[in-house]
């Protein structure tokens, strides 16, 4: 599946820009044009899409939901 398949209307370009790893679920703060944007997503999930910290992401928002597709 692309990210053109996804369809969310909230959709924020940007960089991360800090990551507070856990054992289970992280926080990524994602730095946008609108401000700053904070997904919690599994650990796993991090080192999956490979997130470090300048990754550029797509921020995916949906009712009070984040989720992040690397790019």
């Amino acid at each position: 599946m692309t990210i053109k398949a996804i369809n969310v209307r909230n959709q924020f370009r940007g960089r991360v820009k800090e990551i507070l790893k856990g054992p289970v679920v992280s926080e990524v703060d994602v730095e946008t044009p609108a401000g700053i944007v904070t997904s919690v997503i599994t650990s796993r999930s991090i080192v999956d899409l490979d997130l470090k910290v300048g990754s550029e992401v797509l921020a995916l928002i949906k009712s009070t939901e984040v989720a992040l597709a690397k790019l």
